[in-house]
This record gives C-alpha cells, structure tokens and sequence, in this order.
C-alpha cells in the first residue's frame, strides 16, 4: 500500500515513466532483502510480483488526478481548446479526478494484495531497517534541493489557483503552460546555492568551494523525454491520415448507434478507449480519438467533456499488456512478473476502471465542471 500511495502521488506531478523508474531501484532494493531474510512463511512470488505491479499501475493511476499528470490529459485540453477556445482550470480537475484516482489506488491495493495474490507474509524487522537506512543516507535536504522544492511548490500551487488570481487581476491572464515555462526559466535563473564539491590539487590537499551554476543547466535538458514531443506530432498527422481515410467517421457512426442513450454512450467510449490502449500509445490514441468524441458529441447535442474527459482518463488506465504504458514494460522487465499474471490482474483493473470512470463522470461532471 505504500509503493501504490507512494507512486501514485508522485505521478500525479511527475511522468509516469520517470515516476516507475525512480521507484523501480527502491522496489527491487525491497525484494532482495525479503529473500535474503525469509523463513519460509507466506508467498514471497506473491509478494516481489504485487510490488512490481503496484509501481506500473499505480504511475498510471497517480497520472489521471491532475492535467498535467499524463500526456493524453495535456493532449486533449490541447484539442479543447484548439476546437472550443475552452480550458477547464487545474482545481476543478483535481476535484473530480484526484477521488476517482484515490478510489482506483485503494482498489488496486484491494484487487493484487486481498484477493488474486495474498502473500500472508507478516511484518519483517530487516524490511525496515532497510527503509531507515535509504532515510538515514538520504541526509537533511540540501541548499538546492529546497530552492528546486520551493520552485515546485510554486508551480504547483499556481496551477492550483489560476482562476482565483485572474479573477483577482486583470494585468497578466495566467495559464497552464506559462506557468510551465516561468517555472522552468526560473530552474535556469535561480543559482545553486552552498553546493560543495571536493577538489584535489596537486598539493593533496582536499578543498571544497562552491560548485557555480544554476540549479537547471542546458546540458541537463538531453535527459528531458524529447520522444514525447516527437510523439505528439507523429499522433497529430496520424489523426489526420485516418480522419483523410475516412476510418474515423465510420467509428464515429459505430458509436452513433448508442447516441440515444448517454450513460450508454458514455460507458462505450470509456470502454472502448480502455482497451485500445492497450495495443496503441495513450496519446496518439487521444489525439485520434478525440476529434470523433467530440463530433459525435456535438451530432449528439451533449457537451464533448461529457465524453472526451472519460475516454482520455481511460487511455491511462491500461494494464493487461506490456507494451500498454512505458511503466507496464519497465516492471515486466523485472523477471518477476509472469504474462498471465499481468493481463489477470489488467483485466479486473480494467474493468473496475471502466465502471468508477463512468460512474464519475456520469454524476459528478455536470456539477464541477458547469456542464
């Protein structure tokens, strides 16, 4: 439960990808030391394959709570607002989004540790101590650490009340990626600080002085995941292939047929974006589907959130294959998860995904977000 509640808040700001990577070192760290110090009881498989599950589902999940916790949320507010000039503010997605992602973290927990794999494993005394250890060595929060923090904090935060600080003034209209990018010019700008680094002159005499620099370097931007941007383009034209090949108005008018009923209509489209995901990347699928969501919408006479919101929370929801979500294949890399075992637990996940995304929808949209 710590792995899933941990993880999932993570990546509820961060990459999923880049959230399944930094937990990935801690969860293996985790295994070894539950081997090492086994007596027997219990199903350690059990165990060591729930933690790796916990880590891919639970950076999926985490990335649904806020806008900009996952590409395809970014992906389609960008197409809201290309084709609506509407934008919905970062507070009223976290109302409704960040309860449903909570409820499908628990539900996780639930599903892999209570029911298809209990370990039966009791408390270990050496589990623990490794975790203080990785605290201890850890240290107090240095100069730039807490300057990178702070900048975060205020990123977040202004993302959090935009709409109360534009409505409070009228001389700078704030929105989601200008936020972005101030936060990023100002990892550019603010300086290091007290960092120290050693230094060994010819003397053998160990000085330490001042390391010079801002907290984010040029350099560093080679690490950033440019492929995603890449991506996004690839998801545009292919949008623009289908919809020219006419492919997308005939799924349009699949879809039409259920046009009469909108809870229907809503649990289709979370349905079926569900399990495409699990064979097509999230956000070219976003990208693909969301012009047919929200003309089918339109035809329909119902507000394109009303559908487009839940198959874009949906295409984050997939488990059942490897190749579903970068975190999907880093864990199956581990060796300690079995095929079988990944597409079971996907599959009831996906399933519990789809009721909880229409439930939610269905009764709490209307209300925060003034459908």
């Amino acid at each position: 439960l710590g792995f899933i509640l941990a993880t999932g808040l993570l990546s509820m700001w961060l990459s999923n990808t880049a959230t399944s990577m930094m937990m990935y070192p801690i969860a293996l760290s985790v295994i070894h030391v539950m081997k090492e110090n086994h007596r027997g009881e219990g199903n350690l498989q059990n165990f060591s394959l729930t933690i790796m599950l916990a880590i891919a589902y639970a950076a999926n999940i985490g990335g649904i709570a806020t806008i900009i916790g996952t590409p395809p949320n970014v992906a389609y507010m960008t197409h809201i607002k290309a084709k609506y000039q509407y934008s919905i503010d970062f507070m009223s997605w976290m109302v409704v989004c960040t309860p449903l992602a909570l409820l499908l973290l628990g539900s996780l927990y639930l599903v892999m540790v209570k029911w298809l794999y209990p370990n039966r494993i009791r408390s270990d005394h050496a589990t623990r101590d490794l975790v203080r250890t990785e605290l201890n060595n850890l240290g107090p929060l240095s100069v730039p650490e807490k300057r990178v923090l702070a900048i975060f904090a205020g990123t977040a935060l202004l993302w959090i009340l935009r709409e109360p600080i534009n409505s409070f003034q009228h001389l700078v209209k704030l929105d989601d990626t200008m936020i972005a990018v101030s936060c990023a010019i100002a990892l550019f700008i603010c300086p290091c600080g007290s960092r120290k680094k050693e230094k060994k002159p010819e003397d053998g005499v160990v000085k330490e002085e001042p390391e010079t620099g801002a907290l984010l370097e040029w350099s560093d931007t080679g690490k950033m995941a440019w492929g995603i941007l890449l991506l996004f383009g690839g998801g545009i034209a292919l949008a623009g292939a289908l919809e020219k090949a006419g492919l997308m108005q005939q799924l349009g008018n699949w879809l039409a047929q259920y046009s009469g009923n909108t809870f229907l209509l809503l649990f289709v489209i979370t349905l079926v974006s569900l399990f495409i995901s699990e064979i097509m990347s999230n956000v070219a699928q976003v990208i693909v589907f969301a012009p047919v969501v929200s003309s089918l919408a339109d035809a329909a006479h119902i507000n394109p959130l009303m559908l487009g919101i839940p198959m874009t929370l949906a295409a984050s929801c997939a488990g059942m294959l490897p190749m579903g979500t970068p975190p999907n294949a880093i864990v199956f890399a581990s060796g300690h998860i079995r095929f079988r075992d990944m597409v079971r637990t996907g599959f009831v996940m996906n399933l519990i995904a789809v009721i909880l995304i229409t439930l939610f929808c269905w009764f709490l949209l209307p209300h925060f977000l003034k459908i």
